[in-house]
C-alpha cells in the first residue's frame, strides 16, 4: 500500500525508454516522476463547484491549483452556520481519489462540527498532474498539494482559519508533518503511519510480508537495525511540531513498523512535544478503512480531535 513504483520487466534485452526519464534497476525500469524540492502551493486559486445540500450536512465541490496542476475536491461542512474547525485529509500510497460521504471518518468529524477537505490525488479522478510520486519516496509535490489545501480551507467563509489540522493514514506520515510546520496547523491526527525513514519502512514491509520467510518480529526489528536507516527521514519534521499530534497503530500491522514508529514518537515527546500514541491490540493496518480493522480507531480519533477544537 506505500510504495508501488512503476515497473516494465525486461527479458534478455534492454528497452529503451524515450520521452520519459527512467532509471533502471536489477531487471526492472522505475519510471522517474519530476518532484522538485522548491515544490510549493502558497496561492492555489480556489474555485467553487457545485453545491449540494442533504439533512446531515452540506457538500461543495472544489477546484485549486498547486505547482501548475489543477486539484479536484469535495469539502464536506457541518449544517450550522460556523465559524467550523476543519481538517485536511492526506492521502496513503497509492491512487487515491477524494474520500467520500461513507465509512466513519467523515460523517463522524462533520457530525462532530468538523468540516473535512478531500481531493483527488494528482493524477487520479479529476485532478490533473502525475501519480504517484510518494509511492517512489518523493514527497515534495505531494506536501505542497497538502499545503494548499490548507489555505483554501482557510480562505472559505465558515471555517475558522486557526483550527485547520490535517488527518491521514499510511504515507501520510511522511508527507503531514511538514505540511503541518509549513502551515502552522492546529494539529496532526494519523492512522498506521510510520515515523521511521521511508525505505526502513519498505523492508519491514517485505520482510513482514514474508519475502524472506516467515520472520519473527525480534529477528524483522533485528534486520532492520541491521540495515540502517534509509530514504526520507520525518524525525526532522516531527522534533519541529509545535501542535499536538495523535498516532493510531494496530499492534499486528504488516506495512508500517509499530514498535520502531512507536520509539521514535516517544522520543520525541520526551524532548517536550504534545503527542499522543494509541495502538490498538490485533489490529492491522488499515484503522480508518471500511470496515476499520479496530473498530473503535476512527471513533477514537474524532474524540481527539473534538476535544482539541470543537
Amino acid at each position: 500500500m506505500r510504495r508501488r513504483p512503476a515497473k516494465v520487466v525486461l527479458a534478455a534485452v534492454l528497452v529503451l525508454v524515450v520521452g520519459v526519464g527512467a532509471v533502471l534497476v536489477g531487471r526492472y525500469i522505475w519510471l522517474a516522476v519530476t518532484d522538485p524540492t522548491s515544490a510549493q502551493c502558497a496561492d492555489p486559486a480556489p474555485a467553487p463547484g457545485e453545491q449540494r445540500t442533504a439533512a446531515t450536512h452540506r457538500e461543495l465541490d472544489v477546484t485549486f491549483t498547486c505547482e501548475g496542476v489543477r486539484l479536484a475536491g469535495t469539502i464536506y461542512l457541518p449544517t450550522g452556520p460556523g465559524p467550523h474547525p476543519a481538517v485536511v485529509w492526506v492521502h496513503g500510497a497509492g491512487e487515491a481519489e477524494r474520500l467520500g460521504w461513507g465509512g466513519q471518518l467523515v460523517p463522524g468529524l462533520v457530525q462532530a462540527g468538523v468540516a473535512v477537505l478531500s481531493y483527488d490525488k494528482r493524477g487520479v479522478g479529476q485532478s490533473g498532474g502525475d501519480c504517484c510520486p510518494g509511492d517512489q519516496g518523493r514527497f515534495n509535490l505531494l506536501t505542497a498539494d497538502v499545503e494548499g489545501a490548507v489555505r483554501v480551507l482557510r480562505t472559505r467563509d465558515g471555517i475558522n482559519p486557526d483550527k485547520v489540522g490535517l488527518v491521514g493514514a499510511s504515507q501520510a506520515g511522511w508527507i503531514a508533518p511538514r505540511a503541518a510546520n509549513n502551515t502552522h496547523a492546529a494539529f496532526v491526527a494519523l492512522a498506521s503511519a510510520p515515523t521511521v525513514p521511508e525505505r526502513t519502512a519498505n523492508l519491514y514491509e517485505r520482510l513482514a510480508g514474508g519475502e524472506k520467510g516467515q520472520l519473527s518480529q525480534e529477528e524483522i526489528s533485528r534486520r532492520l537495525r541491521q540495515a540502517g536507516p534509509s530514504g526520507y527521514d520525518p524525525l526532522p519534521d516531527l522534533q519541529r511540531m509545535t501542535m499536538p499530534g495523535l498516532w493510531l497503530f494496530g499492534s499486528t500491522d504488516d506495512k508500517t513498523p509499530v514498535e520502531e514508529s512507536v520509539a521514535v514518537l516517544d522520543r520525541v515527546k520526551s524532548e517536550g512535544r504534545d503527542i499522543s500514541v494509541q495502538v490498538f491490540p490485533g489490529a492491522g493496518h488499515g484503522l480508518l478503512d471500511v470496515p476499520p480493522t479496530a473498530p473503535e480507531a476512527p471513533t477514537t480519533m474524532i474524540s481527539w480531535i473534538r476535544q482539541r477544537v470543537v
